[in-house]
């Protein structure tokens, strides 16, 4: 499914041969007598790439080619950070599964950086959803220096 679908929630889990214990009868916080809610794709990312961001250490999301468009996207005028930049989720009728790729400040212990980014996603998506986080895969795909923000950029061959 495309990132702007949504997907209904509820149901029976065939795990337990019922509801998830602590939910509504039902099958699930987003499902009620009145009505079920959906939740699109593009919101769990949002959230996460939000609550990603958030952690010190994190100097931006995305690989090489979703920071290099997201750079161009910047520069035109009245645009927007994409949020959603280098985040791939996967939802379920309950749950979700989340992928971040990252560019690490230099001299950050990855391991806390991951634990830590894990502890405030997985805290984010299922406060603001009430959907079960299975997993955050986390992609370290840089390490950010500072003498790389010092470089003057290179002079343009064209006015």
């Amino acid at each position: 499914m495309g990132e702007s679908e949504t997907r209904p929630f509820g149901g029976s889990n065939p795990a337990t041969g019922g509801s998830n214990p602590g939910t509504e009868a039902s099958g699930g916080p987003l499902v009620s007598e009145k009505g079920r809610t959906s939740i699109a794709d593009s919101v769990v990312s949002k959230i996460a790439g939000i609550s990603a961001r958030e952690v010190a250490g994190v100097f931006d999301l995305g690989g090489g080619t979703a920071r290099a468009v997201g750079a161009l996207r910047e520069r035109i005028p009245g645009s927007r950070t994409n949020l959603q930049q280098g985040v791939t989720v996967e939802v379920g009728e309950r749950q979700t599964a989340i992928d971040v790729d990252i560019v690490a400040e230099y001299g950050v212990s990855i391991v806390d950086l991951s634990d830590g980014i894990r502890r405030n996603v997985v805290a984010a998506v299922e406060r603001m959803t009430g959907l079960q986080v299975t997993e955050v895969n986390i992609n370290i795909n840089d390490v950010h220096l500072e003498e790389e923000d010092d470089q003057e950029p290179a002079e343009s061959r064209v006015e």
